[in-house]
């Protein structure tokens, strides 16, 4: 936002001078009409930012635990946690731990950045419409609509870097110390590699697998995620201050994870197996076909696998996720209000 007024301002000097009066630097209406337009466009893009910087940052601490949650998730010879992190310990080692996390990395902090980006405009857009203006204080039905508006922006986005995350994530790759043989060829060399296989074998619509049970999973968890984080911020922020202090935002954002992955695990398994059905298997026929099929073999508790895992990486994820945007947007605000 700084950076952009002084450009601005630096235009318009520039300007003044070229007009031959260096003398006196005047600022036009349309200068500062020029100058709002652009703090403007800042501000709207500033959470887009700090969306990113969050959105990465989380996805390198909790990726590890992501990997065996999509492993139980979707293979049905672990018995629990322990025994699927001994077992990808003991034939991946710890690179079994990071399969596709260059790409998964990249690819959140642009979905990060949708997503907090758009639950902050549509906010703003939605205020404006109820109250006249867009910093006025939202009720929890707007907070809520806004978090699902994010929720369903990002999925456009999601869905092939979810498929190739969890088709990387559940691809056996025994390490070489393990077979003492040279290890066989992987048939995904890496998250690009497995898009590039995933649209010769099953065209663009491979990319888009699973994405009704993504659009459930996202609307209804993003719409929790924003409503439960600003509600608990505005529980724990003591009377007379603006903003939440931070203690209260990593416990707000550790339980709002909490909360939304408690509600998202059903349709993230069923998300995760319908990803993982490739072309040569076609085990699932549509998200309905899914939920009844795993029901119908493994009981009601399928669609809670991993629920204790994802809650556990959701806290110190969301942690991350929050502090981070909101220090982000608390160093630009500060270093704007130094200038």
């Amino acid at each position: 936002m700084w950076l952009d007024e002084f450009w601005a301002s630096q235009f318009v000097y520039v300007m003044s001078r070229a007009r031959g009066r260096p003398d006196r630097v005047l600022i036009p209406s349309a200068s500062l009409t020029l100058i709002r337009v652009i703090k403007a466009a800042a501000a709207l893009w500033m959470d887009f930012i700090a969306g990113a910087i969050g959105g990465g940052l989380s996805t390198a601490v909790g990726y590890p635990l992501d990997t065996v949650k999509v492993r139980i998730q979707t293979e049905n010879h672990y018995r629990g946690f322990w025994h699927c992190v001994q077992e990808t310990y003991r034939t991946e080692k710890v690179r079994g731990f990071y399969k596709g996390v260059t790409a998964s990395v990249l690819a959140v902090s642009v979905v990060s950045s949708v997503s907090f980006g758009t639950y902050k405009n549509v906010l703003g857009a939605i205020c404006k419409l109820q109250y006249g203006a867009a910093d006025a204080k939202p009720s929890k039905l707007d907070v809520s609509l806004a978090g699902a508006a994010a929720g369903a922006a990002r999925v456009v986005l999601t869905n092939p870097s979810e498929v190739a995350k969890v088709r990387m994530q559940t691809q056996r790759n025994p390490h070489p110390s393990i077979t003492h043989q040279p290890a066989p060829k992987p048939k995904y060399r890496g998250s690009l590699h497995c898009l590039k296989v995933i649209i010769k074998e099953e065209g663009f619509g491979g990319l888009y697998k699973g994405c009704s049970a993504l659009l459930c999973r996202d609307c209804s968890a993003s719409a929790i995620y924003f409503l439960s984080y600003s509600a608990l911020c505005e529980w724990l922020t003591p009377d007379g201050r603006n903003k939440p202090g931070f203690l209260v935002v990593l416990l707000s954002g550790g339980f709002a994870g909490v909360l939304a992955w408690g509600l998202a695990t059903p349709m993230d398994v069923i998300k995760s197996r319908m990803q993982t059905d490739e072309s040569d298997q076609h085990k699932y026929k549509g998200l309905i076909h899914c939920v009844r099929e795993s029901v119908r073999k493994e009981g009601v508790k399928v669609l809670f696998k991993g629920l204790g895992l994802n809650c556990i990486r959701a806290f110190p994820v969301n942690m991350v996720v929050f502090v981070t945007y909101e220090g982000v947007l608390r160093f630009t605000d500060h270093y704007k209000n130094q200038k």
